[in-house]
């Protein structure tokens, strides 16, 4: 028995794209974030293990245990960690088009994250004052490039967190706003884990 051409079942066309199509916008800006932060982060790994080497290479300078003043290191990290809270809070009020709800959590966000620059710079100040700058050996070349990228990453996500914000206020909560506030708190949420690392190779392991 002949089959008609018009009863056939249709054939899929390859178009390198998916039987049903191209991918959704979100999960295309998504993927090509992750992949920003992977090559971040490998960055950063460079730099640990720059830090790594050279972290003996005193030149007859101070050490890390002379320098680093733990107290305000563990004060600077609570500050990051709750910016992370916080900024987990805000991103699920704007889920919820709750738009006050995500600038009040963003505000605590951004006056934590602008402590612990403030901490770091001053801890940055008091070393060169003293004499500790990172022209003084080795290690502390390495330790104000692996900490100063970390302060750098942080100052420009503050500076990205108002260019969201001002895009809320213009915009709304619209779905393009909003998976830009979704990456960019992927963005802060990789902060974190990097400071994690700096502040258990860096300040304790180097601190004792």
């Amino acid at each position: 028995m002949t089959i008609a051409a018009t009863d056939r079942a249709p054939t899929a066309v390859s178009t390198g794209r998916g039987v049903h199509g191209p991918a959704s916008k979100r999960i295309v800006v998504a993927y090509g974030f992750w992949i920003f932060i992977l090559s971040d982060m490998v960055m950063f790994a460079a730099l640990f293990a720059t830090y790594a080497v050279l972290s003996r290479n005193t030149a007859g300078g101070p050490s890390g245990a002379e320098l680093f003043n733990l107290p305000n290191v563990f004060i600077e990290t609570m500050c990051l960690l709750l910016s992370s809270y916080t900024c987990g809070l805000g991103v699920l009020s704007a889920e919820r088009r709750q738009p006050a709800r995500l600038f009040v959590f963003a505000a605590f966000t951004f006056a934590l994250g602008a402590a612990f620059l403030f901490i770091e710079g001053t801890e940055f100040a008091r070393m060169a004052e003293s004499g500790a700058g990172p022209s003084r050996s080795a290690f502390l070349s390495a330790f104000f490039t692996l900490v100063g990228m970390h302060g750098a990453h942080v100052t420009c996500g503050l500076i990205a967190l108002v260019y969201l914000l001002a895009q809320v206020v213009a915009e709304g909560l619209q779905a393009a706003v909003l998976r830009r506030l979704l990456c960019w708190s992927l963005f802060w949420h990789a902060l974190d884990i990097v400071w994690v690392g700096v502040f258990t190779l860096v300040y304790l392991m180097g601190g004792r």
